[in-house]
């Protein structure tokens, strides 16, 4: 099976929607399906390009056996609401080229869309037709309707066309799916017909997530104390999370609560001012994003993780972050409302209190950093729903049995000579976070068979 993957995040990007595209790629090439994606160089957390990805053409790479092209795209050094769009915009346009051309000499079985960006999915579903594959859309997030809840986007006329042109773009797919069922009903209300609707949750890999001793070498680079208890945010630092309230609470306990620490580990837009609100404030640590190979070491350190969130979005989207949390077997603190997606992940594995208010996080913090016990019991249920519900392997495979069920496009053998309409350069190796070293070639990339290599949908590699 051919899978067309198109989504602007992918490895190395510092953001869950490119762990997650990638490992989804990754996978399902192991399994002996073709996977080519189109997406951006890298950006995130930082708003800028690194020096060895800046072009103003095309770049090809392949990276752990699946075919990556890089799209060149205007990013932002100050994200605003029309930069922002300015900035998808420009992905949709350039992505053009390489998707057209995949669809028309590559022929896909399936076109897969990771919005964000949703802009992107109209190209995307127009693929899939011009070859006669199954469309579908995947909704990591609720963008539209997230950009007028944080203030991004304000008019009302604009909310309104916003809104149409994105119920007949999703209503253009075959399949419509998101990370869980808060969303899927979200989705539903929004004029999607239920029989095309589908839960693709997000995942951890629960082998490399592991519960460990919260005496770790980060703790010591902290300059934290054995007895430290440590409130854990880790993530990415925009308007979505309300993190204003973290240094608020780290205000109120730092007398009372000697012991208790608070480090936020990420980069974005609002961490200047976080860390400028933070100044003085012996009880708060700020860090930097950690590569993979640090994440589980990063968890570990942690005695509670915080999940703050704006009360506006708390059922909008389901945070990437949360399964690493729930893996590493610490009880959490998430600021959301009753009946959420995230209320009914935390449920039993730790405390759900009303979002944005920084008394109710001053409270919850100081119940779990005074009794051990509770935060182990709760902690124990972290680990178990993580291994239960979160695991890499049977989500994937659930996909990819949707995926066989569609119907598949007649084996039609396209010219191995096909030329792209813009050719493509190569560049060097990059970090993925994966064992392999990738293969960088010119374009085209070589041809396989239609159908799944020998290791095929019964064998785990």
């Amino acid at each position: 099976m051919r899978v067309l993957v198109i989504g602007i995040n992918y490895a190395p990007d510092l953001i869950g929607v490119a762990k997650y595209n990638t490992e989804f790629c990754e996978s399902l090439a192991s399994w002996g399906h073709e996977v080519r994606v189109v997406t951006a160089p890298p950006y995130y957390p930082d708003w800028s390009i690194p020096p060895g990805y800046r072009s103003r053409w095309y770049r090809h790479q392949r990276l752990n056996d699946v075919d990556v092209i890089r799209a060149p795209i205007y990013v932002p050094s100050r994200p605003s609401g029309l930069k922002r769009l300015l900035h998808h915009t420009s992905f949709m346009l350039s992505a053009a080229v390489p998707v057209l051309s995949s669809a028309l000499w590559w022929r896909p079985d399936i076109v897969f869309v990771v919005a964000p960006s949703l802009l992107s999915a109209p190209m995307a579903a127009l693929a899939a037709r011009m070859t006669g594959a199954s469309s579908w859309v995947h909704v990591q997030d609720l963008e539209v309707d997230a950009a007028f809840e944080v203030g991004l986007l304000r008019s009302g006329v604009t909310r309104k066309l916003m809104r149409t042109v994105e119920r007949w773009i999703l209503r253009s797919f075959d399949r419509v799916s998101t990370i869980s069922i808060q969303m899927v009903r979200r989705l539903e209300h929004k004029g999607i017909v239920p029989a095309r609707l589908r839960e693709f949750r997000n995942w951890i890999d629960t082998s490399i997530v592991v519960p460990g001793s919260n005496q770790t070498q980060l703790r010591s680079e902290l300059q934290l104390a054995p007895t430290d208890i440590v409130a854990l945010y880790s993530g990415a630092m925009s308007n979505k999370q309300g993190l204003e309230l973290i240094i608020e609470a780290a205000a109120a306990l730092k007398d009372s609560q000697p012991s208790v620490k608070f480090v936020l580990c990420g980069n974005g837009p609002v961490k200047p001012a976080l860390v400028q609100m933070a100044a003085g404030l012996h009880n708060v640590r700020f860090l930097d994003l950690q590569p993979l190979d640090r994440v589980s070491e990063l968890l570990s350190t942690a005695d509670i993780q915080l999940l703050p969130q704006k009360a506006e979005i708390s059922d909008l989207v389901l945070p990437s972050k949360l399964a690493g949390m729930l893996a590493s077997g610490r009880p959490l603190i998430a600021m959301t409302e009753p009946g959420t997606g995230i209320a009914s992940e935390v449920e039993g594995a730790g405390l759900v209190i009303a979002p944005g208010d920084a008394g109710a996080l001053t409270a919850a913090v100081t119940i779990l950093a005074e009794d051990e016990a509770l935060r182990d019991r709760l902690g124990a249920v972290a680990r178990a729903r993580a291994e239960q519900k979160w695991d890499r392997i049977s989500i994937i495979r659930s996909l990819e049995h949707e995926f066989m069920s569609l119907p598949q496009r007649a084996a039609t053998p396209a010219p191995r000579t096909a030329p792209l309409a813009t050719p493509v350069r190569s560049i060097e190796h990059v970090t993925t976070g994966s064992r392999r070293r990738p293969e960088t070639s010119g374009w085209p990339p070589s041809r396989e068979p239609l159908r799944p290599r020998a290791r095929g949908v019964g064998s785990e590699h």
